[in-house]
């Protein structure tokens, strides 16, 4: 099921690292891998070290199944897809029915902490090596901006979880949970100590690299979840200055044509090459039996969410039957496709490399700088700044060809806001955890099976509460 693509790991899971205080991990090689502890010795090395953080961006754990499984199907704006029959097992996440065994909750985890690792094999070794001073302190910046970005998807996910700042020297990954105010605190530090080395942009030939403007993004919408209004407000402002703009045209922005546009912030970049190799973020999304597997598609309840005259409906969910703009006709009347899709991970025919597989060329925007002028906007409300919050969320508004929001008090500014982030956000797994953070989870989704209290976060998975020798402590409920 699960393309396999050649590239250079440098460390195995760190759930594999924590079974144990010894060393018999190092034992397990894998064919044409190079162990950590020969590698590091170059200036070549750092940089391969680094991509290989970036390569994980890409990956089936954070692109494919299992990120969707934990941000996508819990909200009520993405369902499971494709026929009924296959891979039910998605069902337990649209209605809560998951437990400590699951695989998917299992392997988020794992997936996360082996990015994690990889982050902290460059944290940890690249400040010993002998090469180009500034390219060091780039490429130890890259990777605590993306350790910050895995270390915020664990958060948000199980809560609080184990803090490695680096590889412990005495290889010992047996460590109790850190609270959750203490690993976005953690995060803070990552994102800002990143945001004062990285430089605003980079050459052609470097797109997809973490900059300033990405770690200073990715830092106000930490802020927003730690609900320090000011923080968000202020940091976003910083990044409104920058030059980003709104891409004016919404089919563009999510075309290959629109990638690494005036509104990319932080984009992962999936060029079908030797160096970046595609991913599956497409495929497991796309038309099935014509583009893909069709899985993740809008529900009812998405569609019904847009406001008439919302050109983001038509632009952010594919039809069965339709010709799109790029002149593709989407077939109709497959009993085992389904009739909706994600439109935003649409690659037109004409521009499809089949070298990588269908989609495999559709970059991941994980930051757009309409996300920006959103946190923005409630940041600011939160703080009382009525007119700055309505200034950005008509933005946003006006590219989608609405009228300005009708909306005047702080309560109903907070409405607008939050219902304009789930229709411009719309399957970019932003919904879910925007539920659970504005506390509006336990309400919007109770008739899914949602629990107060429990379903806030997932389960920590079973083999690794066993694996902790008694350190962890379960999710509330689990």
């Amino acid at each position: 099921m699960k393309r396999i693509m050649k590239k250079i790991f440098l460390t195995i899971s760190i759930l594999s690292l924590m079974t144990s205080c010894n060393n018999d991990f190092v034992d397990i090689k894998d064919e044409g891998q190079t162990e950590a502890k020969n590698f590091f010795t170059t200036q070549d090395d750092a940089m391969q070290g680094t991509n290989a953080i970036y390569s994980f961006l890409r990956s089936w754990e954070n692109s494919a199944f299992p990120a969707q499984f934990v941000f996508g199907v819990p909200g009520d704006d993405v369902e499971k897809g494709s026929n009924p029959g296959d891979a039910s097992f998605i069902n337990a996440y649209d209605n809560f029915t998951y437990t400590v065994s699951d695989d998917g909750v299992r392997g988020y985890w794992i997936g996360q902490w082996q990015a994690v690792n990889r982050a902290n094999q460059v944290i940890t070794n690249v400040p010993k090596i002998n090469m180009d001073a500034t390219l060091k302190n780039r490429l130890i910046a890259e990777a605590r901006m993306l350790r910050a970005y895995f270390y915020f998807n664990l958060v948000r996910i199980y809560g609080g979880v184990p803090i490695y700042d680096g590889l412990p020297p005495d290889g010992n990954y047996l460590k109790a949970r850190n609270s959750t105010a203490e690993v976005y605190n953690f995060i803070v530090a990552d994102l800002t100590a990143a945001a004062s080395v990285l430089p605003q942009s980079y050459p052609a030939s470097d797109l997809g690299r973490v900059t300033k403007g990405g770690a200073l993004g990715l830092l106000s919408k930490v802020y927003l979840y730690m609900k320090d209004y000011q923080k968000a407000y202020d940091t976003s402002n910083q990044v409104m200055s920058m030059g980003y703009a709104l891409d004016p045209d919404f089919n563009h922005l999510f075309r290959p044509a629109g990638e690494f546009g005036s509104e990319s912030v932080f984009e992962v970049n999936c060029d079908c090459s030797a160096a970046f190799g595609g991913s599956q973020y497409a495929e497991v999304q796309g038309v099935r039996n014509q583009y893909g597997w069709g899985f993740f598609t809008p529900t009812p309840a998405l569609e019904n969410a847009f406001e008439p005259g919302d050109i983001r409906k038509e632009l952010s969910i594919l039809r069965e039957g339709e010709t799109t703009l790029e002149g593709d006709v989407i077939h109709k009347g497959d009993p085992q496709a389904g009739n909706v899709w994600n439109q935003k991970v649409y690659v037109p025919s004409s521009l499809n490399n089949n070298a990588c597989g269908y989609g495999s060329i559709q970059n991941i925007r994980i930051l757009r700088f309409a996300d920006i002028l959103l946190i923005n906007a409630e940041a600011a409300n939160e703080l009382g700044n009525t007119a700055a919050a309505v200034t950005n969320i008509n933005k946003v508004r006006t590219r989608a060809h609405l009228a300005n929001t009708t909306a005047s008090t702080q309560g109903a500014l907070r409405t607008a806001i939050w219902q304009e982030r789930r229709v411009e956000l719309a399957m970019e797994n932003d919904r879910f955890p925007d539920l659970v953070r504005t506390g509006q989870a336990a309400t919007v989704l109770a008739s899914k099976g949602f629990v107060a209290g429990k379903n806030e976060v997932f389960p920590i998975p079973l083999d690794a509460m066993n694996q902790s020798n008694g350190l962890f402590v379960q999710n509330p409920g689990y």
